[in-house]
């Protein structure tokens, strides 16, 4: 198939720049493949839609604060995006403006915290080491900004957006961006999800910048996703390896869940623990063997995260469906409502 497949009209209108004040009270639009049917409910009916023995998996991945604003040397504005860590204190950015950071020039952040330039990459990636008087991290979360993604026209609310662009059970810490079909939990939907007899598991993928890479090929059987970092402990084995023997649901909670999901089952053939990297890029013609239901947020047109939920739902019937959210009016993206695929 070709990504031009893949596309669809969205008025500006319908992109969230805020989250709203409650975070289950989203829409939802469910997907029923086998009925080939969609419908209208509130993300609040979540609970309702569970079954007794479903097995939801989430990713408890956690956003750091990685944009940093600096000085050059000569005092020029610098603005660093954290990409992706190399080794301990060595990241590969997107810097703004990258034209002048050569290597050896330095960045000044605070007086706690600085950066001396390595190297640049065939991508146009600015490579940097920092020099921290004191803990890295600690002081990153300092002074960072939350990157919200570029179609959110505001700047980022230093005490909103950290608590909002944030899932409700994240703990891991290490993502550039959301897992944001799970921006929609709320502990009082978790409490309802346990009580209709459904079990939660987590796992750990730390959302980067292939999550959102532009797809660059016309043929999607040409594209691939970067490879991303992902951990599954023993108990989330457990627990998954137990459903899919007893023939009970998976519903992933989120794109990044399902990739990391999938990429364990095709690598190891059951649920394996341990760190592993999902390579697995999912195109039309793939079948799932991992995941039975999924949860996610409305997604750009011509991107790899909607041609994975269409691969999954079925191109034909999404495309359907997203339609509909828009003459809906639904809200999309990040800070959007959600659908639900059965």
């Amino acid at each position: 198939m070709l990504i031009t497949e893949f596309d669809y009209e969205l008025p500006d209108e319908l992109i969230a720049q805020e989250p709203l004040a409650e975070r289950s009270a989203s829409r939802m639009l469910v997907v029923d493949r086998e009925r080939c049917e969609i419908s209208d409910h509130m993300f609040a009916e979540f609970p309702s839609l569970v079954r007794a023995g479903d097995l939801i998996v989430v990713n408890n991945t956690r956003v750091f604060p990685a944009r940093l604003l600096g000085k050059s040397e000569t005092g020029a504005n610098v603005e660093l995006f954290l990409v992706e860590e190399r080794e301990a204190g060595t990241w590969e950015t997107l810097a703004r403006p990258a034209r002048r950071l050569k290597p050896g020039k330095r960045v000044v952040f605070t007086d706690k915290l600085t950066a001396e330039v390595l190297e640049k990459t065939d991508e146009g990636r600015v490579v940097v080491r920092f020099e921290a008087d004191g803990d890295l991290d600690m002081l990153i979360d300092e002074i960072g900004r939350t990157p919200l993604p570029p179609y959110i026209k505001r700047q980022a609310d230093a005490d909103g957006d950290r608590e909002r662009y944030q899932t409700v059970y994240a703990k891991e810490r290490g993502a550039i961006a959301a897992p944001t079909a799970g921006l929609h939990f709320t502990p009082q939907v978790m409490d309802a999800v346990k009580s209709a007899g459904a079990e939660l598991a987590e796992v750990t993928l730390h959302v980067g910048y292939g999550t959102f890479e532009p797809v660059r090929v016309d043929d999607l059987s040409q594209h691939t996703v970067m490879a991303e970092r992902y951990s599954i402990d023993d108990q989330t084995a457990e627990k998954l390896n137990a459903a899919k023997a007893a023939g009970r649901r998976i519903i992933a909670v989120g794109t990044t869940t399902t990739r990391a999901l999938e990429s364990n089952i095709a690598e190891f053939a059951a649920f394996k623990s341990g760190p592993h990297a999902a390579k697995l890029t999912i195109t039309p013609g793939y079948t799932f063997r991992a995941v039975d239901a999924l949860l996610t947020n409305f997604h750009l047109p011509k991107s790899s995260l909607l041609v994975l939920t269409s691969t999954f739902g079925g191109h034909e019937l999404i495309m359907r469906a997203y339609r509909h959210a828009v003459v809906e009016r639904y809200r999309f993206y990040s800070y959007g409502d959600c659908m639900l695929i059965v």
